[in-house]
């Protein structure tokens, strides 16, 4: 976590000293343990907050108008609150702006200014959720600040449509609501079409989550994101069919999809299908096998999901594969897999602690010298959701 009477020092130097009141609030980042590309087709995901993340100081002005800044970013602005549209030029203060925008259109106008200093722990374009975190944190701070209701699940909705509508990112809700609803010491099982969703212990004991990032930037808007989202979409019009009333691939099990995948003539658009329908399953295994406390099979079906995401799904490439398959060399690990949309970001492996270090080096190593990029690791616990850090700073 930050060092917040740093954070409050490089607030008031960039904004002034003022008699308002400062406040303190963090949103985590996110990491998915299993159920890729699965979200935006209404089935299981598996996602965990992280304990590192976004933390955000934030005043009150007397003016109509926000100070946007950021300790990572050199890009500040001040910004009339009646004024806000999206801006490709304003780059990164568009997903804070967003949650500004949509506040007002759910029926929670923000009365008044204010500056805003984020901080963020999580790296950027990693695809840990950095913007997810952003935008609950904003949304969740305002409402609290506003004295609205607090509804973590709105919270996460309203973030999610920010996103899709005034970003341009048509992302799944996965994202949104893991970094709004996470709690320490657990995973949440989330069904995406309906939004039931519970807490599932995840007891590690003697494991670690390490996440590891390629250093390979990717952008979601230009990848083939939107084109497997469309492909998914394809295979539902040749299951409809059949199924005369589904509408996303997750309304299907295993047992249905295998007997009438023969629908879909188009080889790709099959294995697309095949793998979201099977990544479904193996998120239900994993609760099972959780819930016996058995992290070697959990740590087999990590790897299943990998395989599936190069061959089937094919978001992976170089990067990624490599990362794993180095992975799964280190004694003591149990599984590994890409984690996020692919095409770069991160990976997620589960680590004896024991085997903690020997992973990095060795990992690092290898990666570097087949990719020419230099990772970074992350070993990391499962934190809380968004929360305020303090009533006054």
């Amino acid at each position: 976590m930050a060092d917040l009477q740093a954070l409050k020092d490089t607030f008031i130097e960039i904004y002034g000293e003022t008699a308002a009141k400062i406040s303190a609030f963090h949103a985590p980042g996110r990491v998915n343990l299993i159920g890729e590309h699965t979200d935006y087709n209404g089935g299981y995901v598996f996602p965990a907050a992280l304990t590192f993340g976004t933390t955000l100081i934030i005043r009150p002005r007397q003016d109509r108008v926000i100070g946007f800044a950021s300790t990572n970013l050199a890009l500040r602005k001040q910004i009339s609150i009646d004024n806000l549209s999206y801006q490709e030029e304003d780059d990164w203060i568009n997903y804070p702006k967003g949650i500004f925008v949509h506040l007002a259109k759910a029926g929670f106008p923000v009365t008044k200014g204010y500056d805003l200093l984020f901080h963020g722990e999580i790296p950027n374009g990693a695809g840990l959720s950095s913007s997810a975190s952003i935008e609950v944190v904003t949304a969740f701070s305002l409402l609290t600040l506003e004295k609205y209701p607090i509804d973590t699940v709105k919270i996460a909705l309203l973030a999610q449509e920010t996103e899709n509508q005034f970003v341009g990112v048509n992302c799944g809700i996965m994202d949104q609501f893991a970094v709004a609803n996470g709690k320490k010491d657990n995973a949440i099982l989330l069904m995406c079409d309906t939004l039931e969703y519970r807490h599932v212990p995840f007891q590690s004991g003697s494991y670690k989550l390490v996440i590891g990032n390629t250093n390979k930037r990717r952008g979601l808007v230009d990848s083939a994101y939107n084109e497997r989202r469309s492909q998914c979409e394809q295979a539902v019009t040749y299951l409809q069919k059949q199924f005369l009333d589904i509408t996303l691939l997750g309304q299907l099990n295993l047992e249905q999809f295998n007997e009438y995948k023969h629908l879909i003539p188009d080889e790709t658009v099959r294995r697309r299908a095949e793998h979201v329908v099977e990544e479904i399953d193996r998120v239900l295994k994993s609760i099972e096998v959780l819930e016996k406390n058995d992290l070697e099979s959990f740590g087999k079906l990590m790897i299943g999901s990998h395989d599936s995401l190069r061959d089937l799904y094919e978001v992976t490439g170089l990067e990624l594969d490599t990362m794993v398959a180095a992975a799964l060399k280190v004694p003591g690990v149990l599984g590994a897999r890409m984690t996020g949309a692919g095409f770069g970001g991160c990976t997620v492996s589960l680590v004896h602690e024991d085997s903690v270090q020997t992973f990095i080096d060795q990992v690092g190593a290898e990666y570097t010298g087949i990719t020419g990029l230099t990772p970074s690791f992350y070993v990391c616990d499962i934190g809380n959701g968004v929360e305020q850090l303090e009533e006054a700073l």
